[in-house]
């Protein structure tokens, strides 16, 4: 029996050639992102830049609790859609104006929320897909450790209407045993398949796609 396609993200991309070749080996979006302070961070002009190599529909623009103004600005700049790592720590309202301005279905929100802390579902009605990374008190993503894989199962399963994305330390050694524990459709990779931050590995890259289309 043939499992069900994955859809898969590879995320922090800046350069050509690993956009090429994610696109090329089966990648269902391409990452981008704007966040100064992660290692993988590029200028809103060059990540638009790096984009235009993606087809329509499978670009996502990734930033942190990105200004309401700034937003607006980038609305209309070739992403469709919008990843927005956030504490939380201000209530709902930035997601409330997030979702005003793009729209549920193209906010991919990824709550901050440390170890312990219950995701909460209000969150749910202002986006339709969330990403749940490892939580890292000094970076955003990317820092390849594994997460809560039986804590995000159960919120799938409480939740099925909404799409879930697992990320966090993700490769091509562990991502079936996390398709199977969580159950999940969509994984979002990127550490896991480069040689430094920001540089893609060719040989990883082929490796993860190969294991997935088994």
């Amino acid at each position: 029996m043939m499992r069900e396609k994955i859809a898969v993200k590879i995320c922090g991309l800046t350069r050509e050639a690993d956009v090429d070749l994610a696109l090329e080996l089966g990648a269902d979006f391409c990452g981008f992102i704007v966040y100064p302070k992660s290692p993988r961070a590029l200028s809103l002009a060059r990540a638009t830049e790096l984009a235009r190599r993606v087809p329509p529909g499978q670009r996502v623009l990734v930033d942190v609790e990105t200004d309401g103004g700034e937003l607006q600005r980038r609305r209309d700049a070739g992403f469709d859609i919008f990843q927005i790592h956030a504490s939380l720590e201000q209530g709902l309202d930035p997601l409330k104006n997030w979702s005003g301005l793009i729209g549920p279905a193209r906010l991919w929100i990824a709550p901050r929320l440390q170890p312990g802390v219950a995701f909460p579902p209000a969150v749910l009605d202002f986006a339709d897909t969330v990403l749940l990374d490892t939580y890292h008190s000094g970076q955003i993503g990317g820092t390849g450790q594994v997460g809560d894989w039986a804590g995000f199962a159960t919120l799938k399963q409480q939740h099925p209407q909404t799409h879930w994305i697992l990320a966090g330390g993700l490769n091509a050694a562990n991502v079936l045993d996390a398709i199977t524990a969580t159950g999940t459709q969509r994984v979002d990779i990127s550490s896991g398949v480069e040689s430094e931050p920001g540089v893609k590995s060719p040989e990883k890259l082929r490796e993860l796609f190969g294991i997935l289309q088994q």
